[in-house]
């Protein structure tokens, strides 16, 4: 039985050995037609006049150069849009940030047990609030006293 196993094991890798073997064949006989490709042309561009390779280099060298700049504007856009997307996440937290400082001078204001019998003016913007509001659990008793009174 493990002799039998081991001789299993044995074949499949074997197996697959032959086939890794055949996919790196297929892939050398890949790469020897592309050189062979480039060596023709490489051999046509050394029969042409200096004047002509130096237009296809130039030729060349500008389509290198646009399709650097195509991906560098598409570059651009993306981290323009993302700059965009940061902004308007920056003034939501910065307007939560306010919202909370104002909470936290409320919630200070009233804590003050000196100053409870006085009156306290705070100017506060009206809000028309819908939906469910976050706090933390432990200011629930003073958002329940709030409610009541």
């Amino acid at each position: 039985p493990v002799l039998r196993l081991l001789e299993a094991q044995l074949q499949d890798q074997r197996r697959e050995h032959e086939e890794e073997m055949e996919a790196l064949r297929n892939q050398v006989d890949l790469m020897q037609e592309e050189m062979e490709k480039q060596q023709q042309a490489f051999l046509q561009t050394l029969q042409l006049s200096p004047e002509v390779q130096v237009e296809l280099g130039l030729q060349q060298e500008i389509t290198r150069l646009t399709n650097e700049n195509l991906d560098l504007k598409e570059l651009l856009e993306k981290l323009e849009k993302n700059e965009k997307k940061l902004k308007k996440q920056l003034k939501i937290y910065m307007k939560k940030v306010q919202d909370f400082e104002a909470s936290q001078t409320m919630v200070a204001v009233e804590r003050r047990p000196h100053e409870r019998n006085m009156q306290v003016a705070v100017q506060r913007k009206e809000k028309d609030f819908q939906g469910m509001l976050e706090y933390y659990k432990e200011d629930e008793p003073l958002l329940i006293r709030n409610l009541i009174t």
